[in-house]
C-alpha cells in the first residue's frame, strides 16, 4: 500500500486555488471601505474587502473613551440609522455600529488580511489587477477587474526624525489616561488630539506638559475643548511650552530647543501627537501618480478613478496630507460614486461584445 501522501500546509491549499476573477476588490475595512462594499453589494458586484487589522481598525485604535466631534447621523452609511442617546457618540458605540452595519449587508470580509501589492494586468484593453496579500493563513494571491484602495492615514505617524523617537516610553498614539497615573508626561502637539489628551491625563493624576513649535495652540481645536485647556493653562494644572521643540528624548526625559535655548525636561513618558499620513507605498506600486509633496495622489475628483484605469480611491488617502480635508462623513460618499463608475465601464465592456 502506498504511503500517506503529507497533509498539505493551508498557505500552500491558498496558493493553488484556482483564479476567480471578482469584479472588485477593497483594500480597508474602515468606513469608506465599507461604504464601497455596500454600495458594490447593493449592485451585485462580486467583491471582497481585505483589512490588513480588525474591522475600522483605526477607530478601534483611538483613545478608549474617545467622543466623536460629529453627530451620529454623519456616521452613517448604508442608510442604516446610527442610534445613541448622545449628542456625540463615542468610540465603542461606533465599533457596535460598523460591526450591525457588516451583519446587516453580509459584508465579504477578510481580516486580518495584509495587502502587499496591487498589480496591473489588463486583459484585452480591459482593467484587471493581481492583488496579492499575506495573513497568518498564508500568501494568497486574488483576481480582479477593478480595485478600490481606502486605507485612511492612522496607521502612518508623522514621525519627528529625533534620536531616542523608538524608545519604549515613547508613542506616537495615545490610549488611556489611567496608564500615566502619577506619572511625568511630556505631549508634543498643539491641536485637537494633542489638547484632550493633555486634560485627561491631567485629570487622570499625571504631570503634564505640553509642548509645541508654534506661539499658540492651534486655531482648529473645536470650541468646547479651547476654554477647557486654555484655562488648565492658566491656572498652571497643565504647563504649556510654545515656541518649543523636542530635538532629543532620552530615557528619563527630553532635550528642548526653546526661546531660552536649551533645557531638559524630566520625563516618564513622552507622546508625539504631531498627525499622520497616507501612507502611499501600496498606490506608487500600483502605478498611481502620487504628488511628492502633498502626497495627493492622480484622480478623476467626479469617479475618484486614479490614473490607472481600473484603479479607485475612497476616503482620507484621496487627500494625501490634508488629512483634514476628509473625514467619515464625506468620505462614505465615495463608495456609491466608485460602484456606479464600474458598473457603467462593465455595462459598455459587455455591450462592445
Amino acid at each position: 500500500m502506498a504511503p500517506p501522501r503529507p497533509e498539505r500546509r493551508r498557505s500552500e491549499e491558498l496558493s493553488d486555488e484556482p483564479d476567480r476573477i471578482l469584479d472588485l476588490i477593497v483594500v480597508g475595512a474602515g468606513p469608506a471601505g465599507l461604504a464601497v462594499s455596500i454600495a458594490a453589494t447593493q449592485r451585485k458586484l462580486v467583491h471582497e474587502v481585505l483589512e490588513k487589522g480588525v474591522l475600522v481598525n483605526s477607530i478601534f485604535h483611538f483613545p478608549s473613551n474617545m467622543t466623536f466631534f460629529t453627530t451620529p447621523e454623519l456616521l452613517e452609511i448604508g442608510g442604516l440609522p446610527f442610534v445613541t442617546p448622545y449628542e456625540k457618540p463615542t468610540r465603542a458605540e461606533a465599533l457596535r455600529y460598523y460591526r450591525r452595519v457588516s451583519d446587516s449587508f453580509s459584508l465579504p470580509l477578510a481580516l486580518g488580511e495584509d495587502v502587499k501589492s496591487i498589480e496591473s494586468r489588463p486583459r484585452e484593453g480591459t482593467p484587471s489587477f493581481v492583488v496579492r496579500s499575506e495573513s497568518p493563513r498564508g500568501a494568497r494571491a486574488r483576481t480582479s477587474r477593478a480595485v478600490a484602495i481606502a486605507t485612511g492615514y492612522y496607521d502612518q505617524p508623522n514621525t519627528l526624525g529625533i534620536p531616542g523617537e523608538d524608545l519604549p516610553h515613547v508613542s506616537h498614539y495615545y490610549g488611556d489616561a489611567h496608564a500615566f497615573y502619577r506619572k511625568r508626561v511630556v505631549v508634543v502637539g498643539g491641536k485637537n488630539s494633542a489638547a484632550i489628551a493633555a486634560l485627561e491625563l491631567h485629570r487622570a493624576g499625571a504631570s503634564v506638559t505640553l509642548v509645541h513649535r508654534r506661539e499658540k495652540l492651534g486655531d482648529a481645536i473645536k470650541y468646547w475643548i479651547r476654554p477647557d485647556i486654555e484655562n488648565r493653562i492658566k491656572e498652571g494644572s497643565v504647563r504649556a511650552l510654545y515656541d518649543s521643540t523636542v530635538v532629543e528624548i532620552r530615557g528619563d526625559g527630553v532635550i528642548l530647543e526653546t526661546p531660552r535655548g536649551r533645557q531638559a525636561l524630566p520625563a516618564d513618558a513622552v507622546l508625539l501627537l504631531t498627525g499622520y499620513r497616507p501612507d502611499v507605498g501600496l498606490l506608487k506600486g500600483a502605478g498611481v501618480d502620487v504628488d511628492p509633496v502633498t502626497l495627493k495622489p492622480s484622480l478623476n475628483p467626479t469617479t475618484f478613478e486614479s490614473n490607472v484605469p481600473g484603479l479607485y480611491l475612497a476616503g482620507a488617502i484621496v487627500s494625501g496630507r490634508e488629512t483634514n480635508k476628509i473625514f467619515i462623513e464625506n468620505g462614505r460618499f465615495h463608495g456609491e460614486a466608485i460602484a456606479r463608475g464600474i458598473e457603467e465601464r462593465r455595462s459598455s465592456e459587455h455591450v462592445g461584445t
